[in-house]
């Protein structure tokens, strides 16, 4: 089992940048995909990106790719998410979340943390 906590939201403008992060407690944190979500005020949990266990594969969402970056430090038991560009579209709680596979569906998932605010001001 494996407990996940994101850090790093807040208020930024147009333009710039973030870097969240996903702190992992248990043993087994680099037996997981690691995998960002995101979820806007009335709409459905959405797919950002997700890494597999090593940090050798990466899938990113059509709307982020190209400014947003996950990467895994298994030693340190984290997960990042940096995002770059920030739209106002950008703006919702993100939630990191562990598998045991590579996947975009959030019903996948077997765990969850508790979400970050990302706001992003035009």
């Amino acid at each position: 089992q494996v407990q996940l906590v994101e850090s790093g939201g807040g208020l930024v403008q147009t333009g710039g940048s973030l870097r969240l992060s996903c702190a992992a407690t248990g043993r087994t944190f680099s037996s997981y995909a690691m995998g960002w979500f995101r979820q806007a005020p009335g709409k459905e949990r959405e797919f950002v990106a997700v890494i597999n266990w090593n940090g050798g594969m990466t899938i990113y969402a059509d709307a982020v790719k190209g400014r947003f970056t996950i990467s895994r430090d298994n030693a340190k038991n984290t997960m990042y998410l940096q995002m770059n560009s920030l739209k106002p579209e950008d703006t919702a709680v993100y939630y990191c979340a562990a598998n045991t596979e590579v996947t975009r569906y959030y019903r996948n998932y077997d765990y969850w943390g508790q979400g970050t605010q990302v706001t992003v001001s035009s």
